[in-house]
């Protein structure tokens, strides 16, 4: 063993961790774990990290020595690579593979310059000029390198702008322009990508695309050089002093809850806290007092939002909490270049940092860490399906426990099995029970949609003949009423685009998505029918794909629909606005639509879930569930769950100002006893009852729940008989451990983007038996290359 051997994990393929010798001028110490550097790999230059120093080097084996640093001190230290290893060990993969999807661009690739400042020295290289210089040339370098004289930075060729929308749809391109509308199409339904993924979808021509698109000012092209995403923007009109110190005191209950939590701050193995406070509450206000706490002992702070609004909102409160102490945003719409902006400069010292982002902002390389908070604790948006799949609360209850932080869930209707665990103690709770300023919770009615008339004119003013179909003839008299007061109101339709369905009179069919097994969604601002799950899209008016007809039927009501009835029926100069998915692609455009509604500038603001989560508008006195039975009966052991946290979020929008609220819950099924849980707001009394029916059925908190899923290519007809054969030697697995196997069945979504679906519920006691049972079936699957097999513990998307 020898100081000056390193282990290195590669963060490109092959993924190893491989063995190097520290390189001529330099020494040891240069390379601590967690450096990011350059090696060869078999002819190649690979980006690797420092995992371990002075292996024992392996037997009759030369060793080759490390090219070169790329960066002076370690972002990323020892207790970042515990959380890489523990990810590794998750995911049944090389650390070098989770490194990879962690770091930024710039810190994990080849293709980097070196610059050399210092005369009588080469002026620029690229990685291979350096690597083919003979040892004691590269030898000469290390003093330029060590005083800062010589440094490297990503090379032009690599660069990977963001693409982003500039302009909402309908957007003014020739019909003919098919790359042109292929890109836009992308961008609405992916969100702000890098071009490097863009070109992915598109072809090796999107540059020239994307050059032409950005003279017509439809999108922008970021390469986030000034890290100004990440830092702090104006946070309140009239410069209104909104520090902590200008805040009026805490109530009796916020006072309580900061008293029980201000010890924890000391436990040495860190702790978790459940902040149990209704809407309205002051749950926010705790936080920043509790972040003042951790900025005061000079340790770290990480608040996270579920959404990109959501966070933006976060940062800005917290910005006018701090001034003195300007907080780093961080989410995933950002520049790559800002991103990495943010991730080196949390790992470049140890100085006093408030970071505020959504999940991946847990995976910074923050350094003792005092407080981590997940805000809208149970919100599904904090579990990744993708790439890398992870529970945000299980990173961060990780991380909390490795720096002895405090980790604070909050949520006015929490998970039911964080609420559980609180219940049994293992996360103790603290309660917020009441409003602040003492306003009560909104009167919530049920409303019967059975056969009850449908609105026809809102005002009453203009006979229009116009239908709102969505909304009862009391839920539209209400809006009506509301408006005409003067007040606000916000509807909830939980469905994407102008209509969910487009059906053909001519030959009575549905038109489908020719790659899934669903119908397309006809979006009427772009012109076009959308696929919501592989993003297939083609444009509408178009003949029928199945018999060329030219008459078609919206069937259903969508978001985009429901908010251009209204406009249509309400009095002349009433502003409605519309916030979903689709519209919160563009960031800076869900801000400037969230800004007009607050400022009073919309009256009625319509939208999907998002409107549920986190916004305070005092002067809502209204909100409307239009369609509270959507999500209910999907085939998903939490359907019920959402549904309630969803209602009952929703509700706390109302009332939050000096007039009471009103919420009306549009349903099919008024008499069922979930909907007495939802207009009591119990949710202790919601709780009990799912919890009874999943301890009778073997859901979690009662078991441990995998999802593997397999897919095939729907013309490889072998695909059935390895799906079998997965099955079974699961199963087989499973018995001596105790794990249950429901499957392989067709999954809810049978067919998606051409593959056939497949999906196998695995109940255990522990996780390590999950992943056995999972690595049983992978083997099966030796060279099967059409076979995709994945593992999701803890599942939150079972379709």
């Amino acid at each position: 063993m020898t100081a000056a051997t390193l282990a290195v994990a590669l963060t490109a393929p092959p993924y190893a961790i491989l063995t190097y010798t520290v390189p001529d001028g330099f020494a040891p110490e240069d390379f601590p774990v967690g450096l990011c550097l350059l090696v060869p790999v078999a002819g190649m230059l690979r980006a690797g990290v420092v995992w371990e120093v002075g292996v024992t080097p392996p037997e009759g084996v030369r060793l080759r020595p490390v090219l070169w640093p790329l960066e002076r001190r370690p972002a990323c230290d020892a207790g970042y690579l515990e959380l890489v290893k523990n990810l590794a060990s998750r995911h049944m993969a090389e650390p070098g593979r989770i490194l990879g999807t962690l770091l930024p661009r710039g810190m994990r690739t080849a293709q980097v310059v070196f610059e050399v400042t210092e005369s009588g020295l080469p002026r620029r290289m690229a990685a291979k000029a350096l690597s083919r210089l003979a040892p004691a040339a590269r030898a000469g370098l290390v003093a330029a390198w060590r005083k800062g004289a010589m440094g490297c930075r990503l090379a032009e060729e690599a660069a990977d702008p963001l693409c982003a929308l500039s302009a909402d749809p309908p957007w003014p391109v020739r019909p003919g322009a098919a790359r042109q509308i292929a890109v836009l199409d992308a961008l609405c339904d992916a969100g702000p990508m890098p071009l490097s993924d863009l070109k992915k979808k598109i072809g090796p021509d999107t540059l020239t695309v994307l050059r032409r698109l950005v003279g017509l000012d439809l999108v922008r092209l970021d390469d986030g050089a000034a890290p100004a995403d990440c830092v702090v923007r104006p946070t309140e009109p009239g410069g209104r002093d909104t520090s902590l110190a200008a805040m009026p005191p805490l109530t009796a209950a916020q006072a309580a809850a900061l008293e029980s939590l201000a010890p924890v701050f000391d436990a040495p193995d860190g702790a978790a806290r459940l902040v149990f406070g209704v809407t309205g509450s002051g749950k926010t206000r705790l936080y920043m007092e509790l972040a003042a706490k951790a900025l005061a002992r000079g340790r770290r702070v990480l608040l996270l939002a579920p959404e990109v609004a959501l966070a933006a909102r976060l940062h800005r409160a917290a910005a006018g909490a701090f001034p003195g102490c300007p907080p780093l945003l961080y989410h995933g719409y950002q520049p790559p270049a800002a991103r990495e902006h943010a991730f080196r400069r949390c790992g470049g010292d140890d100085a006093p940092l408030l970071v505020v982002g959504t999940r991946s902002a847990l995976f910074l390389p923050l350094r003792d860490i005092g407080l981590i908070v997940l805000d809208e604790e149970h919100d599904g948006a904090f579990k990744q399906e993708d790439r890398l799949p992870y529970q945000a609360k299980e990173v961060a209850f990780f991380r909390a426990g490795r720096a002895g932080a405090l980790l604070v869930l909050g949520s006015a209707t929490p998970d039911v099995k964080t609420f559980h665990a609180a219940r049994e103690g293992h996360v103790p709770m603290v309660r917020l029970p009441s409003r602040i300023g003492g306003g009560g919770m909104p009167a919530i009615e049920l409303v019967d949609m059975r056969g009850a008339p449908k609105l026809t004119s809102v005002a009453g003013q203009r006979e229009t003949g116009d239908r709102v179909g969505v909304l009862t003839d009391s839920a539209a008299a209400a809006l009506a009423e509301t408006v005409a007061d003067g007040d606000q109101a916000m509807i909830l339709l939980n469905r994407r685009g102008y209509a969910p369905l487009l059906f053909c009179l001519d030959c009575e069919a549905p038109v489908r998505c020719p790659h899934c097994d669903l119908s397309l969604t006809y979006h009427k601002d772009r012109e076009r029918l959308v696929c919501h799950y592989c993003g297939h899209s083609r444009p509408h008016p178009a003949p029928c794909p199945v018999c060329g007809g030219a008459s078609f039927l919206p069937m259903g009501v969508g978001a985009e629909m429901l908010e251009e009835q209204l406009a249509g029926v309400l009095p002349a100069g009433t502003e409605v606005a519309r916030l979903d998915k689709d519209i919160a692609r563009r960031p800076e455009r869900a801000e400037a639509i969230l800004a007009d509604f607050a400022s009073g500038r919309a009256q009625v603001l319509v939208g999907t879930q998002m409107l549920s989560k986190g916004h305070h508008f005092p002067d809502v006195t209204l909100v409307i569930a239009a369609d509270a039975d959507l999500g209910r009966n999907l085939p998903d052991y939490r359907a019920s769950e959402r549904t309630f946290q969803l209602l009952t979020q929703l509700a706390g929008r109302a009332g939050r100002g000096d007039r009471p609220g009103r919420v009306l819950i549009q349903t099919r099924m008024p008499d069922d006893p979930f909907f007495q849980f939802v207009v009591r707001g119990d949710f202790e009394g919601f709780f009990e009852l799912e919890l009874s029916r999943r301890k009778r059925l073997c859901y979690p908190p009662f078991t441990r729940l995998g999802l593997a899923r397999l897919s095939f290519p729907r013309e490889w007809e072998a695909g059935f008989a390895a799906v079998a054969a997965v099955g079974e030697a699961m199963r087989q697995a499973a018995t001596p451990l105790g794990v249950r196997v429901l499957g392989p069945a067709p999954a809810p979504l049978a067919l998606v983007a051409g593959r056939r679906r497949f999906h196998c519920l695995l109940k255990s006691p522990d996780w390590p038996c999950v992943r056995r049972v999972f690595a049983a079936g992978r083997k099966v699957l030796a060279g099967a290359v059409k076979m995709r097999f994945t593992l999701d513990l803890d599942p939150v998307d079972m379709l």
